[in-house]
Order: C-alpha cells, then structure tokens, then sequence
C-alpha cells in the first residue's frame, strides 16, 4: 500500500532497543507508527504527566482482508456469475475476526510485560485489546514519550506520542494500530467546546470532517418568480433543473422494501420548518413529509437552531434527497452525536456480531468519543441500502485509522450497502481548512502538494465531484466543472488504485495530466471522484430565506437518490440492491451512461489544479448520469 512521507509510515525496518524491564527473547522493538511533525494547528506544549489514566487500546489485524478486493468483485463486477449475491452478516463476521493467534499472541505478550489479566478485556469482535493504563506504563509498553499538545486556536489539549511508538517484532502481523498515539483529537484534557459547527478546530472535532461549503448567496427578490422552472439552470438550480439534466423520472414501485439515509454529524443539523418551506415551492404533495430520525449516540435534530452554519448544509441534503424521490420514499436521517466521526454511524449500524464497535461500542475513544454521560450505539440501529454523506477531511488522519475504516466501507459493500462521499470543494486542496501538503510532511494553506479528501479516497465509496450549467447555457448543453469553487478530486496517497479504474485512469495520466513535479501528487493512488452531479447554484431555504447554495455536498444526495431509484427497481423485480457500484461505473458496460465533462479545472495548492478532459478525469469523475441509461444497465444484471 502506498504511504505518503507525511502519513504515519509503519516503518518496520527501523529498530528501537528499549532498556530497563526484562523482555522476552523475541522483545526486539520496531518503529509501528510515527507522524514526522506536529499537526497543523497544534503545538508540542510539555511532557505528560505519568499518572495520567489513558484509555489504551490495540487494533488487531484481522483476517483475509488481503482477499477483499477479490470477495467484492465476486459480487460487483457485471461479468461475474455471482453478481448482486451479497453475503450475510454472519458470513462477514466469520470471514474477517482477527485471529485466535492473534488474540492469544498479544494477550500473552500483556501479560509477560506485567499487566494484570484482570485489566484485559476484548471488544465484542475481538478486534480490540482495551485497557487503562497510566502514561508512564504506556511509555513502558510502546518505547514512546507522550506529550501533552496544546491547539493553537481552542486552547484544548491533547495527550499522544507524535515521534512514534515501538512494538516487539513479532507482535507487527498481529496489530493495525494502537491509540492514544499518533493520533489528535479525541483524548484531551479540560472541557470540549459546546458546538461543533464545520470551523471548529480539530481538537473540538476530534479529526478534521467538515462540509463542503460553496459560496452562498440571497436570491433577489426580482427573480424568485422563476424559482419552480427549468429555464433558469445557471443561475439558480430547481428540481425540476435536476431532473432535466439528468432526465431523472423515477416511477418507484418498492418503497416498501428500500431504505435510503442521510448521513449528519454532530451539530449539524435539520429545520423542519425550512423543509416544509422548500416543499411548498417545489414538491406540495410532500409539504407534510419529513425523514425519520435514527439517533446515533445522542443525535438530535434541533428544530430551534438559526445558525445558518449549522442548518444550512443538512436543509441542502434533504431538500434535494426527499425532493427528488417523493413523498413514498422513507428518508432516513442519521444524526450521529459525539464526535464529527463517521465511525460512530459505523459502530451503530453494523451488526457483524459487534461489527466494527470498539471495546464499549467505539472503535477508536481518541477520535470517536460521544458526550458525557451518552451510551454508545453498537449494531443497534436500522441500516440503508444507500448512504449519503456529505462531509470530507483532508487525508491526513493516521494511515492506519483510514485504512480500517476504508476496510469496513468494504465489508458492508458486501452486504449490499452502497455508500456516497463528497469529494470535497476546494479543488486538489483539503476540504479542512483548504490545506495542502508541505515537504516537511506538514499542512498548511496555500500552496504545496495536492491533498485530497478522505473519505472520498476509500476505494469502497463511491466519490461524488460537481458541475453546473455554463453561464447563459440551458440545461441541453454539455455542463462544466464548477466555476465559483473547485470540485474535490485528485489521487490518494495512502489508497492503492483499484484494477477496475486502472484503464480510465492512466488514458487520463498519459494525454491530459498536468506536468508537475514528482511529489506534486501520488500517480499510483486511488482516483478521485468517480461520478459528479450538478453542484451550484442550488436554491435552497435556509432561515425561512431562499438562498443559493451548493457544492459537492449538494452533488452527493442527486447521485444517491437515483441510486436510490434503480435500487427501487431491482427490488421490485426481485433483484438485490447494487452495493458497491464502482466496479460496474467503470466497466465497458456502462462506457456510454455518461455524460462527459471537458470544460473546467479544479485549481487549489497554488496551481491550476487538474483540468476536465474526455473520459474520467480528477475534477468530474466519469462525468454525469444519464439516468434511463443507468437504469437500463443495473437492470440487465442478474
């Protein structure tokens, strides 16, 4: 798997003696995990205390991932025999725990190091080793320094171990990763801000997720009169603008049997009465329809909340969403609470006997944390068959966290779940914070290497770039890369690129690639977006004020709800749901369901970014849907 310099490299080749207690003969120490500078926004403040209370807990590697490319293909390629036979639970369950030798094999080494079995306990799955520890016996146990981090903008700090840490030799097949390490967020000491709106600081997040915000503005009042019709699509897009584009007329016949939801993260939230607003312009048969909540942790909506900051983004998601399928389409709302973390909703959702949940139902405490006093969901709540998620961080988590969670996306990919992430608005730069990466391993804004979004980077998601209708141009014209901001895209450096995009891709990188330096960005990584949607401007209500709004956030909820829409389909022939779609996005069966974006670039980091070209591309993907096509081609598959 490729790494990047400015990710946390499991650098199994250096080597650390420690001193001091006797190990066992096998207890020569190797570098796991490092990161070579202090996150952006944070500074080195003083030594930890060593009777500080860590909550320390070990990830162990679990089974035949190094098959589950091979496993998905079995039932996402269109050519294979076992097309849309996804598997069960259980069978996941089985395929995936870690293994008893591993379970044994650092439970002994614990134990041998003089931990108390009493302070043992694993997750549910098994996959995690959790145990309270002070900050001198992790130091101890890892060969580390732990220090606490002060963030420069919150004032909150942090406890980790940036250098890195060491593991015994033979304990490195067996362990992902160990936390609190390398990692910023979730173990601070002293209170958490009370609202986590999308610029809060990384330490308030407990990572760097935020939403993809385009520029918004107040419609005139001198044009509102337009606002229902198709005629206007450049300057102010409407459902009925969608549809055209896109001929998106959906008869759904299965509402019945199909589940579809929305993803939001802490603070975020819906107003119920913007909704109802939206829907007495556009959709008055549904004026009374407003999604189902599915509380993860805590999660609310907060019918009183004004914040634009804080409403605006989620009234975008669902005024699209239940706009485009109708009032018989159940739109599920995932309100995660805790922490701005998409392990949270994996931990609540995932039923794999305890699935990804942690040692109490988190899978990480230093990044996932839910608030004081709130039980954590764990395999609990409903699952959809499509998600939408409009959120994005730039991909500078720790490699290994992002590497696990892309694992999970994969293996409910094999359950038949479908999941849509945007790639972002600031072009080849981070959504966080418009960040990009520095020669030191470091972020900073400005100029540097690309730094693309993840989890838009997982090759088990699909990633939805944006477009619009050129100005003066109809909704019959061919649309453009987004002028007012810069649809997300580029190439992973920590995500391998998958054989399927292998062809698109290097047709792309051979005749139309900017020609930059080597280390500008990552040729062998995983391409970004894979499909788009039209993205600006989108009118909205927000405040009971019609606004014009968008982005890759409001590209995202079109491409799921026709998604949605052929999974209505399929269902009502007795077919399965699609899953994991990518590999039949680009396969030669779907070659001609596009609609090819060549007009447009999407600069960030100082450059012009990438430009559009024919074919998939790093600012629009493989372009955008012809939707009768689309259907046609998922219906043909068995």
């Amino acid at each position: 798997m490729f790494v990047s310099f400015n990710f946390l490299l499991p650098l199994l080749s250096a080597v650390a003696t420690v001193s001091g207690t006797a190990l066992p003969p096998h207890s020569r120490r190797v570098l796991h995990e490092r990161r070579d500078t202090v996150p952006h926004g944070w500074a080195l403040h003083r030594r930890a205390d060593p009777d500080t209370v860590l909550p320390l807990n070990i990830a162990l590697r679990q089974s035949n991932l190094d098959k589950l490319d091979a496993y998905l293909l079995d039932v996402a390629d269109p050519e294979s025999p076992n097309y849309g036979k996804h598997w069960t639970a259980a069978q996941v369950a089985q395929t995936f725990r870690p293994s008893k030798e591993s379970m044994q094999t650092v439970h002994a080494w614990l134990l041998e190091e003089g931990m108390d079995a009493s302070r043992l306990r694993f997750s549910k799955d098994r996959g995690y080793m959790h145990m309270n520890v002070t900050v001198a016996e992790a130091e101890r146990l890892l060969a580390a320094d732990y220090y606490v981090y002060r963030h420069a903008e919150s004032g909150i700090e942090h406890v980790g171990c940036h250098s890195g840490y060491h593991l015994p030799e033979h304990l490195v097949a067996h362990v992902d990763m160990v936390t609190p390490t390398v990692e910023f967020g979730g173990v601070s000491l002293g209170a958490r801000v009370a609202k986590r709106a999308s610029g809060a600081p990384p330490g308030a997040t407990g990572g760097q997720m935020k939403r993809p915000v385009a520029p918004k503005t107040p419609i005139p009042a001198a044009v509102r009169d337009v606002l229902t019709d198709a005629d206007h699509c450049d300057t102010q897009v409407t459902l009925d603008c969608i549809r055209a584009l896109y001929d998106f007329q959906p008869n759904l016949q299965a509402t019945d049997q199909n589940t579809v939801g929305v993803v939001e993260l802490a603070d975020q939230t819906l107003s119920p009465s913007d909704l109802t607003t939206f829907f007495q312009k556009f959709a008055t048969d549904s004026v009374n329809t407003q999604p189902t909540l599915v509380s993860i942790d805590g999660g609310t909506i907060n019918a009183d909340e004004t914040d634009p900051n804080l409403i605006g983004e989620s009234n975008l998601d669902f005024e699209l969403m239940m706009g485009l399928l109708g009032k018989n389409q159940e739109v599920k709302l995932y309100q995660v609470g805790g922490s701005i973390s998409f392990n949270l909703l994996l931990d609540a959702i995932d039923d794999v006997n305890g699935g990804f949940c942690g040692f109490d139902g988190g899978d990480d405490p230093t990044f996932d944390f839910v608030d004081s006093g709130t039980t954590e969901d764990c395999g609990n709540k409903p699952s959809a068959f499509v998600y939408s998620v409009s959120y994005a961080g730039g991909e500078d988590f720790p490699a290994q966290y992002m590497q696990r969670q892309c694992t999970e996306y994969g293996k409910l990919g094999l359950l038949g779940m479908t999941f849509f992430y945007a790639s972002g608005d600031n072009g080849v730069a981070s959504n966080a914070d418009n960040l990009c990466l520095q020669a030191d391993g470091s972020t900073a804004a400005g100029s540097g290497n690309f730094l693309p979004n993840f989890p838009a980077t997982c090759p088990y998601v699909t990633a939805v770039g944006a477009t619009q209708v050129d100005a003066g141009k109809s909704v019959t014209d061919p649309e453009i890369a987004p002028s007012q901001f810069g649809s997300g895209g580029g190439f992973s450096n920590v995500f391998d690129r998958p054989d399927f995009q292998s062809r698109a891709v290097t047709t792309y990188l051979d005749n139309f690639a900017p020609d930059l330096g080597a280390d500008v960005f990552n040729r062998n990584g995983r391409g970004v977006p894979d499909i788009s949607a039209n993205g600006f401007p989108t009118a909205v209500v927000i405040n009971g004020q019609w606004t014009l709004s968008g982005g890759t956030s409001a590209s995202t909820p079109i491409i799921a709800a026709m998604i949605a829409a052929v999974n209505d389909a399929r269902l009502a022939a007795g077919k399965s749901t699609v899953g994991y779609i990518n590999p039949a996005l680009y396969s030669n069966m779907f070659v001609s369901v596009f609609h090819d974006i060549v007009s447009g670039s999407n600069p960030g980091c100082g450059t012009s970014g990438f430009p559009t070209a024919p074919g998939w591309d790093p600012v629009t993907g493989l372009g955008t849907p012809n939707f009768p096509m689309l259907l046609d081609r998922f219906m043909m598959l068995p």
